[in-house]
């Protein structure tokens, strides 16, 4: 693989790994968000506080969860790229 290739590939990589930790709490968040949303606007009740406080607990709650997914992912790929380094680095053949 030539050194752009290289590069480009780590990048993707990188970015699929960035989506799959951050994409559990992110969708979660989405998700209470969205439900209270509906709720306060079918109750007419406007309190900031609602939408905020249920989404962080909610998002804590995932990423206690998920944190065992999240470090192996993260693990994986920096043992990966670490042994493209340690062959030789970006580029190097």
């Amino acid at each position: 693989m030539g050194g752009g290739a290289e590069i480009l590939e780590i990048a993707r990589e990188a970015f699929w790994v960035t989506l799959m930790v951050a994409g559990p709490a992110m969708l979660a968040g989405l998700t209470v968000g969205l439900s209270i949303a509906l709720l306060q606007a079918l109750t007419q009740v406007q309190e900031l506080t609602l939408v905020f406080v249920p989404r962080i607990i909610v998002m804590f709650i995932v990423i206690a969860l998920c944190l065992p997914f999240m470090g192996g992912a993260l693990g994986h790929f920096a043992t990966e790229l670490y042994a493209r380094i340690a062959a030789g680095g970006i580029g190097g053949g």
